[in-house]
């Protein structure tokens, strides 16, 4: 074999980069740290002492006077037969015979790396293909700045401190914590030897499987698809899984990967789809030959158990009964949460072709179905999830909560208003500053005192504002079983052990499930799933007539026709809940000028307004099922905390 063979290989990559670059109207050489970090900042660098780093993550060069040797992708532009070729050359030699030893020195920004001693060491094994290098490294800390690719860094520095973890990265805020969530870790537990030796072999054979199965078309980072993963089936199988296994899998959630390439992964569905009536032909046709509409409704206990499961049982006989022969809808019933898969699979096996899950605390299991089954229409009672192979359904309550907190801010005297909430899951905060907002309306000195339910319980949540002489209270959304400890339920007058219901918000399921129903019948459902890639959430309120607000005899009359003034408005578009600008409790202020927040800012929502006296809970302080409630939907603030005081502001 020619002397220097493999360098001209080398060579001959380099200067294609040069081309394909230049082309580009890219930079075609390494780039230079000190062109990026001033060097008196490399200075007062962290000393990491010697370190295993990945090769791939090793970008550029400390300084300018080695940027021109190399091309971007670190391969030799420098002519053949020259001291510099003989080097490169002799290095690649020994690197096959008893590997490099000597470490390189390295420049740490933002998890990328710059060579100030060894580039011809990095070229070599760039063109080996190796995984790692030894290195001595010397870590600059970004300036603070709030910007995304700091706030990444900032998470990633967290992780590494407790895993020394530094070949996987992602490219979405929560990531890290999101990933030892699943793992069953928490955030400050310092991994094993052993801990850290599994996951990185997991590591490896996903990547590898990842790559041989169309990964590189993707813009997404190695990291984000492992996610993607684990999310759908689960860390410990991901650990037991082979190659074989893991392309498998990849091959069937593609598209649930790519999702995560979006900024506006979620398309909000707004108001249902009039679909195109038959023509006369179909019609006929329709009579000659009938077809049914198989639909399943997974429940996750009794309904006679659970007034929440009940309202959809009720939903489901609605829908049943206005369709009639058009459909076949039937329930299924699951005892144990481990029996949800098995349940689905039965619903699937038995021919259903829209199933509904009507409990957040099913989605994981729904979205393995639906990327296992992706004929079948598969809905989840959640909101905000940007999952593309499960549609997701639940109602805009919020809209119900203002008029509620307008009821509750013209009926106090003492100014002061209760308000109980289950869990700070999507849709949850908005109602909270709804409520609050509409009570503001009414009443521009009302405060709002909020408890949770799914911190103290229920009871004591009432007990708790009793004790501080708040008489009007806003509790749940649904009236429960007599076993059930809460006393009252919509917005109630409490005083002395005597509960008296004024208003209540009526979920109405059957609508939402005929409406759903008759589009899946004239495929509308399908349509939309053709349509985008992005995923599907229908978010419904009461122009559509899926939730609205009912009177109780004790409320006044007077009391009545100023609640149908801002429901009416509601209804026809002109009422607007979250009309801007309004303050935070922290001072922010949100919006300006008079307009309406968007929906997706309304979903998102993780600050309390300024009347409101209380906190988001932090995810320690929840009870066991709260906590596995907003591990699946509940909002960044509660599952990961803060890193930022105040509100987001728009």
């Amino acid at each position: 074999m020619p002397q220097q063979f493999f360098y001209k290989e080398a060579l001959k990559l380099g200067l294609k980069e040069v081309r394909i670059r230049t082309s580009k109207g890219l930079n075609p050489y390494l780039p230079a740290l000190d062109d990026i970090v001033s060097p008196k900042r490399a200075l007062n660098g962290i000393r990491l002492g010697i370190v295993q780093i990945p090769v791939w993550f090793i970008v550029g060069t400390k300084t300018e006077s080695r940027t021109n040797s190399f091309a971007a992708n670190f391969m030799p532009v420098l002519e053949e037969n020259t001291e510099f070729s003989n080097k490169w050359e002799a290095l690649y030699r020994s690197n096959l015979t008893e590997g490099i030893r000597e470490p390189v020195k390295v420049y740490e920004y933002l998890n990328r790396y710059y060579v100030e001693e060894g580039n011809k060491r990095v070229s070599v094994l760039k063109f080996c293909g190796s995984y790692s290098v030894q290195a001595e490294v010397i870590r600059i800390m970004p300036e603070k700045k709030d910007t995304k690719e700091v706030k990444l860094y900032l998470e990633y520095l967290e992780f590494n401190k407790y895993s020394k973890i530094n070949f996987i990265e992602f490219s979405k805020s929560g990531s890290y914590r999101e990933l030892l969530r699943l793992m069953g870790k928490k955030t400050d537990d310092y991994w094993t030897e052993e801990e850290r030796r599994r996951f990185s072999s997991t590591y490896y054979f996903f990547e590898k499987a990842y790559y041989e199965n169309g990964g590189n078309e993707h813009k997404h980072t190695v990291g984000d698809a492992m996610l993607s993963y684990i999310q759908v089936y689960g860390f410990t199988e991901l650990q037991h899984a082979n190659e074989t296994k893991i392309g498998i899998n990849l091959k069937k959630m593609w598209e649930e990967i790519s999702l995560k390439e979006k900024d506006d992964a979620i398309e909000l569905k707004e108001s249902p789809t009039e679909g195109k009536k038959p023509s006369v032909r179909a019609m006929v046709l329709n009579i000659a030959k009938p077809t049914k509409l198989k639909a399943a409704f997974i429940y996750d206990m009794p309904y006679e158990k659970s007034s929440w499961v009940n309202e959809h049982e009720m939903g489901r006989r609605h829908a049943q009964t206005v369709l009639g022969d058009k459909v076949e809808t039937s329930y299924y019933e699951c005892l144990e949460y481990s029996d949800i898969e098995k349940t689905l699979k039965r619903a699937i096996s038995d021919g259903n072709k829209i199933i509904f899950t009507i409990s957040p605390r099913m989605l994981n299991a729904s979205l393995r179905a639906a990327i296992d089954h992706p004929e079948i229409a598969i809905m989840n009672c959640s909101l905000n999830i940007s999952h593309r192979y499960v549609r997701t359904y639940y109602p805009r309550m919020y809209e119900v909560k203002f008029i509620l907190g307008v009821l509750a801010g013209s009926l106090t005297k003492s100014g002061r208003l209760g308000y109980v909430c289950d869990y700070p899951i999507f849709g949850q905060i908005a109602g909270i500053n709804a409520f609050a907002l509409g009570a503001q309306m009414a009443n521009p000195g009302a405060k709002v005192f909020l408890e949770w339910s799914s911190v103290k319980g229920a009871k004591d949540a009432a007990i708790s504002l009793s004790s501080q002489n708040i008489h009007l209270i806003s509790s749940q959304d649904t009236a429960r079983y007599s076993k059930d400890e809460r006393k009252s339920f919509g917005l109630s007058h409490i005083e002395n052990e005597k509960s008296k219901l004024l208003a209540v918000p009526v979920w109405k399921w059957g609508v939402y499930y005929e409406r759903i129903l008759r589009a899946a019948l004239d495929e509308t459902i399908k349509i939309e799933y053709v349509n985008t890639t992005r995923a599907l959430n229908y978010y419904w309120g009461m122009s559509a007539g899926v939730v609205d607000l009912e009177y109780a005899p004790a409320l006044p009359q007077a009391s009545r026709r100023f609640a149908d003034f801002f429901r009416n408005s509601i209804i026809s578009g002109a009422g607007k809940p979250f009309l801007t600008p309004f303050a935070t409790q922290n001072g922010d202020i949100i919006g300006a000028g008079q307009r309406e927040l968007s929906l997706e800012q309304i979903i998102n929502m993780d600050y309390l307004v300024d009347n409101i006296v209380g906190t988001i809970p932090a995810y320690d302080e929840l009870s066991d099922i709260g906590k596995s409630t907003v591990d699946t939907v509940g909002i960044h603030q509660a599952r990961f905390g803060s890193s930022k005081k105040g509100g987001v502001l728009l």
